[in-house]
């Protein structure tokens, strides 16, 4: 594809280049003109009527006009010596070598300037090239024509129509203005502003334009569209509409054949069904396959269940399995944000059908005052809160009491289940440890109460512990507070990252390290170590 791009960047270079002609073969082309006698070559009659035109010869019949190589044919015509000049009437036709007709029902031919001017049902044929208007003025020297009054180009495969246009015929070059609209089997454009190549079949977008298609739309403003290939790069803030998906850009590439759009600065790829948004600097999707890419400032925004999941990461991917089914993954430094959630780790991965969030290498997930972390992290998404945090193999909650006051929770496998925006049972098995300080109505702390077991259920009430059970054989102790030892309050493998955790949907680019005694050894039974 890198090669296809290069090649895309060349051909519209290469159109910039042949455009440069019509800097110098303008209508006010200053070059000298050499001025030579235009001479009649034959007519079947001649004669003077000055109460027909008493300065002009009228010619009627197979009239024939020559100037240097250029030939005028028509039924009648005036011809004026002392200007230089005629007057051609009915079927008239100029010939330019053997390559350039130009057909009317009235021409003014200035030999001095040389400039024809034809009126009513005029064609101009170049080759396959065809120029339909009623007002078409045609410059010798420059060799260019040009009409104000509304025309249209045709070729081999597109016809293009504006107010205002010129063609040169010897660079194959046109220029299109005011209400311009290029139709092609496939698509049709209208612009503002329009340069085409007839040759390559090349348009150069000069204006605010719009291409509509059956499988989509582009809005653009400036850029090169390769009417052949189906191929475009487009180089202003430009968006590409195709089915239910958006892709923006501060300038695009899109190859409307394979389905394949690029997109660089500023990229943001919007599904309107599956109410998801890809952004970044960078950034690719294919329409076919339904897959999408992002990089460097890559965000994920997800926004199907009211609240918006803010996700960061360097590396973002979506593919999509089914119409039901859209897996996002992201790669080295995850970080995202929700209200009622927040969370950091290496890589994660997230399936729309099943809105399971699964998160790995040193994952942590927040909640309001709680935090877990583990080996694994499974976030179950509902409709409009999380249903359950899932940690694996090894599992740690934390619930801040105040700011030296934690109660944890250890072991194994650790289930989290929330109800609103807020966590109401935790169930932890195998080898369950915990530390916790039992409140006073008056929310006054009784001591430490620890245990150990092999499972342990906790029910939460307004944020506070309400029940406790803990099985088989549990191992219980309570320390008074005034008689808690520093390393009484921590159970092993305890770690505080509040530091990391995203504060808005903006801090999720931020880009946070954890400090170097936060960082746990690995070992057979604690993963979580990166």
């Amino acid at each position: 594809m890198k090669k296809r791009f290069v090649r895309l960047w060349l051909v519209g270079i290469f159109s910039i280049i042949i455009a440069f002609p019509l800097i110098s073969q303008s209508g006010d082309n200053k070059t000298s003109v050499s001025k030579t006698r235009v001479n009649l070559e034959h007519a079947d009659k001649l004669s003077f009527n000055k109460s027909i035109n008493e300065k002009a010869q009228v010619l009627v019949g197979d009239v024939c006009f020559r100037h240097d190589s250029s030939y005028m044919y028509c039924d009648s015509a005036y011809f004026y010596r002392e200007t230089n000049s005629l007057e051609a009437f009915s079927n008239v036709r100029m010939e330019q070598g053997d390559t350039l007709f130009v057909f009317g029902d009235y021409l003014f031919y200035d030999g001095d300037s040389q400039i024809a001017y034809l009126r009513n049902n005029v064609r101009m044929e170049n080759g396959q090239v065809t120029l339909f208007t009623d007002s078409l003025n045609y410059e010798r020297v420059a060799n260019v024509g040009y009409y104000f009054e509304g025309g249209l180009i045709v070729d081999s495969l597109n016809q293009l129509s504006s107010f205002y246009g010129r063609y040169y015929p010897s660079t194959k070059q046109s220029v299109f203005n005011d209400s311009v609209r290029l139709e092609n089997p496939n698509f049709t454009l209208y612009s503002d502003t329009l340069e085409y190549n007839t040759e390559s079949k090349i348009a150069t977008i000069l204006g605010p334009s719009v291409i509509v298609s059956d499988s989509g739309t582009i809005y653009t403003s400036k850029g090169w569209y390769n009417t052949v290939e189906n191929l475009a790069i487009l180089q202003t803030r430009s968006t590409v509409i195709s089915g239910t998906k958006i892709l923006e850009g501060d300038s695009l590439l899109y190859d409307r054949q394979t389905g394949y759009g690029e997109a660089f600065g500023n990229m943001s790829l919007q599904d309107t069904v599956r109410k998801v948004t890809l952004t970044g600097e960078y950034g690719y999707f294919n329409e076919f396959d339904d897959s999408a890419f992002a990089t460097d400032r890559a965000c994920f925004l997800e926004y199907s269940q009211g609240d918006t999941l803010f996700l960061h990461a360097d590396t973002l991917r979506m593919v999509t399995i089914d119409s039901l089914e859209r897996r996002i993954s992201a790669y080295y430094g995850v970080r995202f944000y929700r209200t009622d959630i927040q969370g950091v780790c290496d890589s994660m991965y997230f399936n729309t059908r099943d809105s399971i969030l699964y998160m790995y290498t040193g994952p942590v997930l927040w909640n309001a005052n709680y935090q877990l972390y583990g080996d694994t992290i499974e976030v179950h998404l509902g409709d409009s809160a999380i249903d359950l945090a899932h940690v694996k193999e090894f599992a740690f909650a934390v619930q801040q009491v105040d700011s030296i006051c934690f109660n944890q929770l250890k072991g194994k496998d650790l289930k989290a289940y929330f109800e609103g925006q807020a966590v109401r049972q935790i169930d932890v098995s195998g080898n369950a440890e915990s530390i916790y300080y039992p409140m006073e109505k008056d929310s006054s702390m009784i001591g430490l109460n620890a245990t150990q077991s092999g499972f342990l259920s906790i029910w939460l009430k307004d944020r506070k512990i309400d029940r406790l059970k803990i099985w088989p054989s549990p191992k219980c102790s309570m320390t008074p507070i005034p008689d808690l030892q520093p390393q009484d309050r921590t159970l092993k493998d305890f770690y505080w990252f509040d530091y990391l955790r995203p504060t808005d949907k903006n801090d999720i680019f931020v880009v946070k390290k954890r400090r170097q005694q936060d960082v746990p050894t690995r070992s057979k039974n604690n993963k979580f170590a990166r």
